[in-house]
């Protein structure tokens, strides 16, 4: 690891066209019912480490709302780029092909610039 990454982190963190970091929030409350707003929430700086976290953890699509978080706002990632036709998320492989278009310029064959960042997830 670099000097530049151990003083002032990714530098792909940088760049604004890219989300700083990736969350999914899980509803603690499953009664469909309950206005309550309440979430378990799980931070993740790449979208495959995520995805990789839930997976272990037995979350599935159906149970989670995932957002890009940029510096100044949150967008929702649509299913789309993250489940297959059978409901199942998508493999770190088929997350790169998915997101090659939703990110243009920063995921090619064999690299993105998401690989200066930690993989790992942050959570209950």
């Amino acid at each position: 690891m670099g000097l530049f990454v151990k003083i002032f982190g990714p530098k792909s963190k940088y760049d604004q066209s890219l989300p700083y970091t990736y969350e999914a929030r899980v509803r603690i409350f499953e009664d469909a019912d309950d206005d309550r707003d309440e979430f378990k929430t799980y931070l993740s700086d790449t979208i495959c480490g995520l995805i990789e976290h839930l997976q272990r953890n037995g979350i599935g699509p159906e149970e989670a709302e995932l957002y890009e978080i940029y510096r100044e706002n949150e967008t929702p990632i649509p299913a789309s780029l993250l489940v297959n036709a059978d409901g199942q998320w998508l493999s770190k492989q088929e997350l790169c092909r998915a997101f090659e278009r939703h990110y243009p310029g920063h995921i090619r064959e064999g690299s993105c610039s998401f690989e200066d960042r930690e993989r790992g997830c942050l959570g209950p």
